[in-house]
């Protein structure tokens, strides 16, 4: 059974793959960074749960189906898989900005869904990465430790410095997990 406390949830654009302002929208357009998808093979072989929490508001907008979404999400899970890892959950909001659901980020309605999905009482001291402060915030209310990386729109994000004080921040996915993992191990000796 997974334990929060091991326990990493990602953003999807701009964290696991290259972002677009005109939104990605097909498989063609999902494309992983290398390094990202070797960190969360990493993380799942060291006996971390990893977790995915994306807005994907191209559905409300009709960029494209969820069948299209699942079929980024498919290829996501092969290439972990095939790295020597796992995705334990994919939670996405399917909504627009003005739908008013609860489960859009910053709202932390995804993380309450990989909670329950994980069968988890918490998720204080699990870990949040993204590329924006609405991933960070979502994080917030679930006792989540934010973590900033710069890619995505990341390095926009850090040169506004807003609600970064408790945020740790990394040049990328696996520059996060190359810290996680030496602080783990260095723990345990």
């Amino acid at each position: 059974m997974p334990h929060s406390s091991k326990l990493v949830i990602l953003d999807r654009d701009g964290v696991i793959n290259r972002d677009s302002d005109a939104y990605v929208k097909s498989l063609d357009e999902w494309v992983p960074y290398p390094t990202a998808i070797e960190a969360i093979a990493r993380l799942s072989r060291a006996g971390w749960t990893v977790a995915v929490a994306t807005n994907q508001s191209g559905i409300a907008r009709g960029y494209y189906s969820k069948s299209v979404l699942e079929s980024m999400h498919q290829r996501l899970r092969e290439l972990v898989r095939q790295a020597g890892g796992e995705i334990a959950h994919i939670a996405y909001c399917p909504h627009g900005p003005d739908d008013g659901c609860d489960c859009r980020k910053p709202l932390p309605g995804l993380l309450e869904e990989i909670r329950q999905a994980l069968g988890l009482e918490t998720l204080a001291d699990s870990w949040m990465v993204g590329d924006s402060l609405r991933d960070l915030q979502a994080g917030e209310p679930m006792g989540c430790r934010p973590v900033l990386v710069r890619t995505g729109k990341g390095r926009r994000t850090e040169a506004k410095g807003e609600g970064l004080s408790q945020a740790m921040i990394f040049d990328d996915l696996a520059a996060y997990v190359d810290w996680l993992l030496a602080t783990e191990a260095d723990s345990a000796d």
